[in-house]
C-alpha cells in the first residue's frame, strides 16, 4: 500500500482518488477550496461533476497544503493546466528531494511554450516528474469503465513504480520514455476536438468528423516529431486515442465548447456554459507559436485561432480548409 497525495479534487482528480484507494493506497486529496473540502468531506460525491459516484469514508479531504504533501509515496498533481506552475511554486518547500509527482492535466503555458511537466521542474528542480496520459475521461474511470492509459518517466523504475500503483482490472497502464510526446498529444488534441465540436454543432457529419481526427493527428504528429517526440507515441493511447475520445465524446469539455462556438456561441460564452476549464482555449495559442516557431504547418490549428481570438465566422474557416492548395497525402 502506498501513501498518495492527490492536488485537485476535480472530476479528474477525484476520479483518480477513487481509483487509487480501490487499488489499496491510503489517499490525500487537496483542494485550494474550503467549500469543497467540505462539501466532499459531507456529501461523499461531487454531484456537479460526478454524479452517482459514491467517495467512501477513507478519502480524506483536506485544504492544507502542507498536509496533503508530506509524507506520501508519491503525489498526484491534478490541478486544471492554467493553475499548474502557480500550484507547483506553492508545493515545492514540502517537496523532498527525490520525490515523485505524476502530472495528469494536459496543456501548453503561452508564454513559456513549456509542457506542464517543464513547468513542475522548473518550480521543483528536487522532484521526479512523470506523466499521465490518454483516452480517459473522469466521468468513466469514476464508474470502473475500462480504460487504458499511458504513463511517461524518465527512468524505467519510476516508470513501472507508478505502473504497478495505477493498474488495475479496470485501469490498464502502458510506459514510456517519450514524455515530451505524451504531452503534446495530449496538449494539442484538445485544440482539434475544440474544431470537431465547432463542426458538430454547424451540422456537420461523420465525414467531417473523421476528417479532422485524421488530418489533426498529422498535425500533431509533424509537430511532435520536429520538436524531439516519437512518432509511436501519436499513432498510440495519448495520440490518436486521446484525439478520438476527445473528438468524439459527449463527456469532452473542449469538444463541447466548439459545439457551441458552432452553433453561434463566443468563445466566453461557450466558456461559461461549460462551467469547466476548457483547455483547449488555453493551448491554442501556444500550439500556433510552436507551428511557426518550428516552421511546421497547422491549418486546422490556425483556423481555430482565428475562430477562438479573432472571431472569424466558422462557416469560413471551413470554406478556407476545404479550399486550400491541393497536395499530396503523404
Amino acid at each position: 500500500m502506498a501513501n498518495v497525495g492527490v492536488l485537485g479534487a476535480g472530476s479528474w482528480g477525484t476520479a483518480l482518488s477513487l481509483l487509487l484507494h480501490d487499488n489499496g493506497h491510503q489517499v490525500t486529496v487537496w483542494s485550494i477550496s474550503e467549500e469543497e473540502v467540505k462539501m466532499l468531506s459531507e456529501k461523499r460525491e461531487y454531484e456537479a461533476k460526478l454524479p452517482g459516484v459514491k467517495l467512501p469514508r477513507e478519502l480524506v479531504f483536506t485544504s492544507n497544503l502542507e498536509e496533503a504533501l508530506t509524507g506520501r509515496d508519491f503525489l498526484v498533481l491534478a490541478v486544471p493546466s492554467p493553475f499548474t506552475r502557480e500550484t507547483a511554486r506553492k508545493m515545492r518547500p514540502y517537496i523532498k528531494e527525490g520525490q515523485i509527482i505524476v502530472d495528469v492535466a494536459k496543456g501548453i503555458e503561452e508564454t513559456t511554450l513549456m509542457t506542464l511537466s517543464q513547468q513542475i521542474e522548473q518550480e521543483i528542480p528536487q522532484a521526479d516528474v512523470a506523466v499521465l496520459s490518454g483516452p480517459s475521461h473522469a466521468e468513466e474511470v469514476g464508474r470502473g469503465l475500462p480504460t487504458t492509459c499511458v504513463i511517461g518517466a524518465k527512468t524505467e523504475k519510476t516508470a513501472k513504480y507508478l505502473q504497478s500503483m495505477f493498474i488495475s482490472r479496470v485501469f490498464r497502464v502502458y510506459i514510456s520514455h517519450d514524455i515530451l510526446g505524451i504531452e503534446l498529444g495530449g496538449s494539442l488534441k484538445n485544440v482539434i476536438a475544440l474544431a470537431a465540436g465547432i463542426a458538430d454543432g454547424m451540422g456537420y457529419g461523420d465525414n467531417t468528423k473523421a476528417a479532422l481526427i485524421t488530418r489533426g493527428i498529422a498535425e500533431i504528429a509533424r509537430l511532435g516529431v520536429k520538436m524531439g517526440g516519437k512518432i509511436e507515441t501519436f499513432t498510440g493511447l495519448s495520440g490518436i486515442g486521446d484525439l478520438i475520445v476527445t473528438c468524439a465524446s459527449v463527456h469532452s469539455r473542449n469538444r463541447k465548447a466548439g459545439y457551441l462556438m458552432g452553433q453561434g456561441k463566443t468563445m466566453e460564452e461557450a466558456m461559461k456554459e461549460v462551467n469547466m476549464v476548457v483547455e483547449g482555449v488555453y493551448s491554442a495559442k501556444a500550439a500556433a507559436k510552436l507551428a511557426e516557431k518550428y516552421q511546421v504547418s497547422m491549418p486546422i490549428v490556425e483556423q481555430v485561432n482565428k475562430v477562438l481570438f479573432e472571431g472569424k465566422n466558422p462557416a469560413e474557416a471551413v470554406d478556407e480548409l476545404m479550399l486550400r492548395e491541393v497536395k499530396s497525402e503523404h
